[in-house]
C-alpha cells in the first residue's frame, strides 16, 4: 500500500488533538497501519525543542529564532518518523505542520508568508501533506475555548491581536493551498466533526 501523509490544521482550540486521536483509532479499525504525532514533538530531538519554544518563562525569544525553532523540529521529526513511515506503506497523522508556521509565525509574528515559507522548504525538502485536513471554526469560539484551559503555554498567552493576525494566516494558506486542503465544519458536535474528517480521508485514500 502507497503511504500517505495528512496533516491537521485549525486555530487554538478547533479541537484537533480530539478529532486526529478519533479519526486514526477509526482507520486503525478499518485495517489500515496509521501513525498518529504532532508537531512541534513527535520524537525526542523535537520534543525537547518543543518544550523550549513553549515554555511561557522563555519571554525574550526572538520570532525569527522561534520560526528557526519550528524548522528545525519539523525537519528532525520529518526524517527519523514522518518519512520511514510513508515509505513503509503507513498512513501518517500530524497535529500541524508546515501551515501552522505560515499563520502562526507568517502572519502573527509578522515575519511574512512567503519569507517563512521559504526556510521550511529547505527544512521539508519541499515536502507537502498528501491531505490537509483544515478544522474551521469561528475565530471567537476557538478563543473561548482556549481561555478554558487549565495550562496556557507560550502561544496560548499572546494578545486577541496575535490570533486574529493568525486566523488571516489561515485564510492565506486556504487560498494558496486550496488544491490538497479540505475544510471540516469544527463548530459542530464532536462526532460529526470526527465522522466529517474520517469521510474526507477515506475519500482520498481510496479515491
Amino acid at each position: 500500500m502507497k503511504g500517505y501523509f495528512i496533516t491537521f490544521e485549525g486555530p487554538d482550540g478547533s479541537g484537533k488533538t480530539t478529532v486526529a486521536t478519533a479519526v486514526c483509532e477509526e482507520l486503525k479499525k478499518r485495517g489500515y497501519e496509521v501513525i498518529h504525532t504532532r508537531e512541534p514533538g513527535g520524537i525526542e530531538i523535537s520534543e525537547k525543542i518543543r518544550n523550549i519554544i513553549l515554555d511561557p518563562e522563555n519571554t525574550m525569544m526572538d520570532a525569527k529564532t522561534e520560526a528557526l525553532l519550528y524548522a528545525a523540529s519539523r525537519r528532525q521529526h520529518l526524517v527519523e518518523k514522518v518519512f520511514p513511515a510513508i515509505r513503509d506503506g503507513k498512513i501518517v497523522i500530524c497535529e500541524r505542520f508546515l501551515d501552522s508556521s505560515l499563520a502562526y509565525q507568517g502572519y502573527g509574528r509578522q515575519l511574512g508568508f512567503d519569507e517563512v515559507l521559504e526556510i521550511n522548504l529547505f527544512a521539508i525538502d519541499r515536502t507537502y501533506p498528501d491531505l490537509t485536513v483544515y478544522l474551521d471554526v469561528d475565530e471567537q469560539v476557538g478563543l473561548d475555548r482556549l481561555s478554558s484551559r487549565n495550562f496556557k503555554d507560550r502561544l496560548d498567552q499572546e494578545s486577541i491581536d496575535f490570533h486574529h493576525r493568525v486566523a488571516q494566516g489561515y485564510q492565506e494558506v486556504l487560498r494558496r493551498f486550496k488544491d490538497r486542503i479540505r475544510i471540516v465544519d469544527a463548530s459542530r458536535g464532536k462526532e460529526e466533526v470526527i465522522a466529517d474528517s474520517l469521510n474526507r480521508i477515506l475519500e482520498f485514500i481510496n479515491g
